[in-house]
């Protein structure tokens, strides 16, 4: 699936570890999905990574643009 990722989300994701196919995956398989609380346009998708001990990604995206944006990304816990 596209996406685009913007600068923050880029620099965060290579300081975390945070492979862009994970991110890809997540946007296409989310666990769970749930409105940001600030932004209306920004969702959170959260994604078990297998590569990571099933541990948590958490992707924030702004989906009401095409192709989706990639605000920011981190696991959780």
């Amino acid at each position: 699936m596209k996406f685009t990722v913007t600068e923050h989300a880029r620099k965060r994701c290579a300081r975390r570890g945070i492979d862009l196919q994970w991110i890809s995956e997540a946007i296409q398989n989310p666990r769970e999905t749930f409105p940001d609380l600030v932004d209306p346009d920004a969702t959170h998708l959260c994604y078990d990574v297998p590569q990571r001990g099933f541990r948590t990604l958490r992707v924030v995206v702004n989906d009401s643009v095409d192709p989706p944006r990639i605000i920011t990304a981190f696991f959780e816990g």
